[in-house]
């Protein structure tokens, strides 16, 4: 039960926070959660494209050209969806957030900056890949999809410096309250910038490549095992694979760079609520006036993890002081995102390992039914473990918007009726993403009527004609 303490302070919180704080919250993780979905597509899908065009031009393959041409049209209908979400994103910040803007805007913007430069070479180059179709020489063409996917690589790094950089700021000099003097170097490659986004890189080829392969496994399941399905499910599924094992490793320094750099956050994802030493793994749980509750402990395996060693001590959220000190509430959603997210990548490594191990044996595409369900969910699977891992990044900064610097509630604006301004954003992000669904399934049942087979690709080897009966000659009629 809660006490009479925790009620007050509670409403005594609520009171301090600006009307218009939940709102903006809430409109923020709607849209950025909505859009986080679309960068693996826009990042990596353009990679996969390129790795199968480069196999069909290098084998004469037809189907691998067939699938490079598609996917080239579905990454085009996700980059255009990506730019109309990343736009309400990049306007949200100053309607929203004008603490955040009007005081570090100098800063903060700086990477933004960096982002919608190589958002326009990325918008030029999809044009012309996609005009590239039947009009350019097949290296030519090639070569102009390579800064698509730069493009994209760079542009997320962009916005991961901007995130990281409210995460451990640095690289600007305050006097009375303002910014007088923007490092960018210092700004862009701030201390947490390589760790996030290597791991965000990753995220995306991982979302990518397992979402690609779920297509195609269903079609697997369905019985259409053709060349075209196996060559889609293998291109997808195989990069997924070979960069679990890497991404495990990142995620796990990471955390380590957490616990040294962000012992709050820290604090939070293992639900630590006193310092001490041979801290427990909490798995599950939550957090109720102060205690943990629900969970299954692992002894000492938290202060392993931390930095190898059982007696490691960890700060607890009773080092944070009371007035930036993140709620029960907080840490519970930071905490249970944090094992939602290892969770499901450990399955998706898993699932990695079974496909080595069938490979290994039979050396094709596995007909295991089981092993094609699972591959059928790992899209999905792969989705909810980056919104998760978001989760952690967002809210487990809570209660500040720049660590040490700027406070949420003292960030948001204290105008305007947020909620009114979230129902027409939330309508227009669902009447944009159901056109993208609409145009995506059509695109999907022309290239089923048109086959998979014996369709005519650009530069690669036509389909042989069917044979033709001949005619009987005059002696024979």
């Amino acid at each position: 039960m809660l006490t009479l303490d925790a009620v007050l302070n509670g409403l005594a919180t609520a009171a301090d926070e600006p009307a218009q704080l939940l709102p903006a919250r809430q409109q923020m993780a709607f849209t950025l959660g909505f859009h986080i979905i679309l960068v693996p597509f826009g990042v990596a899908l353009t990679s996969l494209t390129l790795i199968a065009h480069y196999r069909g031009l290098r084998r004469g393959d037809s189907t691998a050209l067939l699938l490079a041409r598609r996917w080239s049209k579905t990454a085009a209908v996700l980059f255009a969806v990506g730019a109309v979400t990343g736009t309400v994103l990049t306007f949200e910040l100053g309607v929203l957030w004008p603490g955040l803007m009007g005081t570090y805007g100098a800063a903060f913007g700086f990477p933004f900056s960096i982002e919608g430069l190589f958002f326009f070479l990325e918008a030029i180059f999809v044009s012309i890949y996609i005009y590239g179709w039947n009009r350019l020489p097949p290296w030519g063409h090639f070569w102009t999809g390579v800064p698509v996917s730069l493009s994209g690589i760079g542009g997320t790094a962009s916005v991961v410096a901007a995130n990281s950089w409210m995460n451990q700021p640095g690289g600007i000099t305050m006097r009375d309250g303002k910014v007088v003097d923007v490092r960018p170097s210092e700004v862009f490659f701030n201390g947490a910038f390589w760790g996030e986004t290597i791991h965000m890189l990753l995220a995306a080829y991982i979302v990518a490549g397992f979402t690609v392969a779920s297509v195609y496994a269903v079609g697997l399941l369905r019985g259409r095992d053709n060349g075209y399905h196996r060559t889609g499910f293998l291109i997808g599924f195989v990069t997924a694979a070979c960069l679990m094992p890497v991404q495990l490793f990142v995620g796990d320094t990471l955390a380590r760079d957490v616990f040294n750099d962000e012992p709050a956050k820290f604090a939070a994802i293992e639900m630590v609520p006193t310092t001490d030493d041979h801290v427990p793994e909490t798995l599950g749980g939550v957090l109720i006036d102060g205690e943990v509750r629900y969970g299954w402990q692992i002894p000492d395996l938290g202060s392993i993890l931390a930095d190898f060693s059982p007696s490691t001590t960890i700060k607890g959220l009773d080092a944070i002081p009371a007035d930036v000190r993140p709620s029960d509430r907080t840490v519970s959603i930071v905490h249970l995102a944090f094992d939602v997210m290892v969770g499901t990548g450990t399955l998706l490594a898993l699932l990695a390992a079974w496909f080595a191990w069938l490979w290994y044996r039979h050396r094709r595409v596995p007909h295991n039914r089981w092993f094609l369900r699972a591959c059928a969910v790992s899209g999905l699977v792969a989705v909810i473990c980056l919104e998760s891992g978001w989760v952690v990044t967002e809210v487990g900064r809570q209660p500040w918007t720049v660590v040490g610097l700027l406070l949420t509630k003292d960030a948001v604006t204290t105008e305007g009726n947020i909620w009114a301004l979230f129902a027409c954003v939330l309508a227009l992000y669902c009447a944009v993403g159901a056109a993208a669904i609409w145009v995506l399934r059509s695109m999907r049942r022309r290239w089923r009527a048109e086959g998979d087979d014996n369709v005519t690709v650009p530069y690669g080897p036509a389909p042989e004609p069917e044979p033709v009966a001949a005619r009987p000659g005059p002696r024979e009629q």
